[in-house]
């Protein structure tokens, strides 16, 4: 099913939550609404669901308007953050509940629900009530009782916020290979870039109702269009600077007060002779050498694999990961490169990639 928002724009009295998004799935693929808490994205989900209606625009699915066909006639399936269970029906119960309002004949609803329990590792769990399952089994029965109604659309509504850490690992590769198996398309609501990143075909990043970018996630990660994008995507967030580009000779360098460095004739050329722009680079594309930018290292954050390292240049703070094994300390006096080829420039006033726009 493919489901389009054209011109979608949400109002409560006032304020606007959703401002203006055009945004089209493909059929069967999984799609992420990312950004921070209270930019819009559930908002925009739940109108997809019919739980709200647009102020203005027109959701399609395939090619039928559906702004107000009422939410238990769109065959969606909704997975909530808060489960949703029925405390008091058992695992059983609460699979079949959706397909008795629909009358499903009962030998189909049974099978049913066991073929998805079954899917889903919780068929050894049908007589349990939702009190005697964890956390983790609750999850799976609320997305098997979306995926029994056999949906056109699966809705994820921070379904894994509740969980800890390592089971929120596993439940993603589940929901990941599960909708790809199925082949429903499911749009993924999250604050947490990292599912998104690693669940998502294509991610809709959302900032103040308005839909920043659109893309898979390694161009959103590479090729940030705006500079709101670059600082939310990636985990280090990217170093900023402000910067003056430059031509010397046929090379290009980024200035400022303290430091000069060397950027690709590429990205130089889009940056060169606008005055004041706005430099970003992730911590892992600066690396640290002999003959490079002097600085000091202010602190040193252990992360296992990597240390995180901030170095201080004056006023300028530039974070990098670098070997535990070099064992670097507070006061340490290091050298640094930039890998000139991997920097991105925005433009301060517009915030809007110099690059990439």
């Amino acid at each position: 099913m493919i489901v389009k928002l054209e011109h979608v724009t949400k109002k409560f009295g006032d304020v606007v939550a959703v401002d203006d998004i055009n945004l089209e799935t493909r059929d069967g693929e999984f799609v992420a609404l990312l950004g921070p808490s209270g930019c819009g994205k559930t908002t925009t989900l739940l109108m997809i669901a019919g739980i709200y209606r647009p102020t203005e625009g027109v959701i399609r699915f395939g090619g039928r308007v559906v702004n107000r066909v009422p939410p238990k006639d769109r065959n969606i399936g909704m997975v909530f953050q808060s489960y949703a269970l029925y405390p008091h029906m058992t695992v059983l119960e609460n699979l079949t509940f959706p397909m008795r309002l629909k009358k499903v004949p009962r030998t189909e609803m049974l099978q049913r629900a066991q073929q998805v329990a079954d899917m889903m590792g919780i068929g050894h769990l049908l007589d349990r009530k939702p009190g005697q399952l964890s956390g983790g089994q609750q999850q799976r029965v609320a997305l098997g009782r979306a995926l029994v109604k056999q949906p056109d659309v699966l809705l994820f509504d921070e379904p894994l916020s509740n969980l800890d850490a390592r089971l929120r690992l596993s439940m993603r590769a589940e929901i990941k290979r599960l909708q790809l198996d199925l082949g429903i398309t499911s749009i993924y609501v999250t604050h947490d870039q990292v599912e998104a990143m690693t669940m998502a075909e294509r991610i809709a990043v959302i900032r103040d109702g308005q839909l920043q970018a659109f893309c898979p996630p390694n161009e959103l990660y590479d090729q940030p269009r705006t500079l709101f994008v670059a600082s939310f995507i990636g985990n280090p967030p990217m170093n900023f600077l402000e910067v003056e580009v430059v031509a010397d000779g046929d090379a290009f360098k980024a200035r400022c007060p303290e430091i000069e460095i060397p950027v690709s004739a590429e990205r130089g050329r889009a940056a060169a002779g606008r005055g004041k722009v706005v430099m970003g680079v992730r911590p892992e594309d600066i690396y640290l050498t002999r003959d490079g930018i002097a600085g000091e290292v202010y602190v040193v954050e252990p992360l296992g694999r990597d240390d995180l390292v901030d170095v201080r240049v004056g006023d300028v703070h530039f974070k990098t990961l670098v070997d535990p094994g070099l064992g670097l300390k507070i006061g340490d006096q290091v050298r640094f490169g930039i890998r000139p080829e991997r920097v991105q420039f925005f433009d301060p006033r517009t915030e809007h990639s110099l690059l990439w726009n």
